[in-house]
C-alpha cells in the first residue's frame, strides 16, 4: 500500500505554524511494509493525521491518497472493503464496546474475517498481561487493560497498513515494548506496516521513517 499526502492542511490547524519537514502543508509518500513513527507534542494533530487517513474527518485542504486514489472520492462500500481488509486502527480513544466483555469485544472483531484462531487470541491476552479479564466487561478495566484489549483487537484483521492513535499512553516503558513486539510480529505476518504516533518516546524500537507535525 502507498500513503501519499498532497499539501494537506486540516481545518482546525490552519492558524497554526508548522515546521518545513511538517506532513502538513506537505508533499511526500511512504510504500509500505514500513514501520513509522509519527512524534509530535500534544495539539499538533496526531489524531486528527490518524482519523483523516481513516477517512473519518473530511475537513482538510489538499489531497490525501491510498494506493493512488483520492480518498475522497471512495464510497461507503469501497471504505467497508479498506477498513476490513487493508487498513487497520488503535484509536486513542479505544472505542470499546464498554458493556461488552473483552472477549466479546474480540470476537466480534475477528468473526468479520476469521483472520485469527481462538487459540492466538487467548496467546495474545497471556502475552499482555490480561488473560484473566477475557470475561470481564470492558468499562471496569483500567484504562491500561482498554488499551492492551484496543491494541489486539487491531491484530485481528488482515491489514497493509495499521494506523495507531499513541497507542501506549497508559502503559508503563515495559508493558509497552511487550505489546510493540507483538504488533511488530502480527505487522510482518501480515507482510504489512504501521503508523505509531506518539508524544516522545520511541519505545526502544527502531523505526525505519520518523514523521513530524
Amino acid at each position: 500500500m502507498t500513503l501519499e499526502l498532497n499539501n494537506v492542511l486540516p481545518t482546525p490547524l490552519q492558524e497554526y505554524p508548522h515546521a518545513s519537514n511538517s506532513v502538513w502543508k506537505n508533499n511526500f509518500s511512504i510504500d509500505f511494509p514500513k514501520k513509522v513513527l509519527l512524534n509530535a507534542s500534544s495539539g499538533k494533530g496526531k489524531s486528527t493525521f490518524v482519523n483523516t487517513i481513516y477517512g473519518l474527518r473530511k475537513d482538510y485542504t489538499g489531497f490525501v491518497k491510498l494506493d493512488n486514489k483520492d480518498i475522497s472520492t471512495l464510497s461507503l462500500d469501497e471504505w467497508v472493503e479498506l477498513r476490513k481488509n487493508k487498513l487497520s486502527v488503535v484509536f486513542q480513544d479505544l472505542q470499546l464496546f464498554p458493556e461488552l466483555t473483552v472477549w466479546e469485544n474480540l470476537i466480534l472483531k475477528n468473526d468479520l474475517t476469521q483472520h485469527q484462531k481462538e487459540g492466538r487470541i487467548m496467546e495474545m491476552l497471556e502475552i499482555l498481561g490480561i488473560p484473566g479479564k477475557k470475561d470481564q466487561v470492558c468499562k471496569t478495566l483500567s484504562l491500561g487493560q482498554q488499551q492492551r484489549v484496543a491494541i489486539i483487537r487491531s491484530l485481528l484483521q488482515p491489514f497493509e497498513l495499521l494506523l495507531m492513535d499513541e497507542p501506549f499512553s497508559h502503559l508503563d516503558e515495559e508493558n509497552a515494548a511487550i505489546a510493540l513486539r507483538l504488533i511488530v510480529e502480527e505487522t510482518d505476518k501480515n507482510k504489512g506496516g504501521f503508523i505509531l504516533t506518539s508524544l516522545g518516546s520511541h519505545h526502544g524500537f527502531q523505526y525505519e521513517q520518523e514523521l513530524t507535525l
